[in-house]
């Protein structure tokens, strides 16, 4: 080992003096700027220690007004930080809100057109069962005005069928043998009736309710009864083997007025059957029988 030079015990002790004066002011301005970042970076804390010493930046190499930049640095960044968290907090719940009034409409619309369609199917199935209330009552007021018809309809056939004189055939057991208009030999001239032939004692019937006003032998008609009807019309029975009514009698429709022979100009039993309107106008009796009901 080298020795060592002796310095004076003075200067020695400057140096040092000096060499701490300059140590402490270095350690200062690295406290200050570290500060200073501290604020700017938002560190709550700062701290600096020295490998040499151990001091902390809070110690006694802080100026006032550097502990007090710090602090107030310190205070700011923390209020900062509570007041964006803070923001952040009101962000979240005003989205959470807005969502969740957003959620809410949707639902309520959800509803209300849920609630618009129930009305609406509602009113139309209220129409449909209307209609069809109405188109039933409709055809019942139909049916019943048809069956009241009906029945005002029969009632009416009744009464006029019971007005109308009862009308019935001249004979039975019968076979129509000649008609009127017909011509030929048999004759002078052209039928004036209807012909039955039916076996001889065949009762012979007024058609229609009367007065006898003719009960005698005819010539060629033989036997002959006629009768008078309510509406001046008369009928009129030849060939007849008997009578069963005499002149002024009153006969209902189907009595027996006699029975059927061969009197008179004839071939054969049968009755010669007339119809005379007003007592002279000769008819053919078919259409006329058949106009009452009767079919001969």
């Amino acid at each position: 080992m080298s020795p060592q030079r002796d310095l004076p015990a003075a200067p020695r002790r400057a140096a040092k003096h000096r060499s701490a004066r300059r140590s402490t002011g270095r350690r200062a301005q690295l406290i200050g700027i570290t500060a200073a970042l501290a604020a700017a970076a938002g560190t709550t804390a700062v701290g600096l220690t020295s490998s040499a010493t151990g001091s902390s930046a809070s110690g006694p190499g802080l100026s006032p007004s550097q502990a007090d930049a710090l602090n107030a640095a310190r205070i700011e960044r923390r209020d900062l930080a509570s007041r964006n968290a803070s923001r952040i907090d009101l962000s979240l719940e005003a989205t959470r809100k807005a969502q969740a009034e957003k959620a809410a409409q949707a639902r309520a619309a959800r509803l209300a057109a849920n609630a618009t369609l129930t009305q609406r199917r509602a009113l139309a199935l209220a129409a449909a069962k209307a209609a069809a209330a109405k188109k039933a009552a409709a055809q019942a007021r139909a049916l019943a005005a048809a069956k009241a018809a009906a029945i005002a309809k029969a009632k009416a056939e009744a009464a006029e069928k019971a007005r109308a004189p009862r009308v019935v055939l001249p004979t039975t057991g019968y076979r129509l043998t000649a008609h009127f208009g017909q011509a030929g030999g048999r004759w002078a001239r052209n039928h004036t009736g209807l012909d039955f032939a039916a076996p001889i004692g065949t009762a012979v019937r007024s058609v229609l309710a009367g007065e006898v006003v003719q009960a005698s032998y005819a010539g060629a008609y033989g036997r002959q009864v006629k009768v008078r009807h309510a509406d001046g019309t008369v009928t009129s029975y030849s060939h007849m083997s008997e009578f069963a009514v005499s002149v002024g009698d009153t006969v209902p429709a189907g009595s027996r007025i006699g029975a059927i022979g061969v009197t008179g100009n004839t071939t054969g039993p049968h009755l010669h059957f007339e119809v005379l309107l007003g007592g002279d106008n000769q008819v053919d009796p078919e259409p006329w029988l058949r106009n009452r009901g009767v079919n001969p």
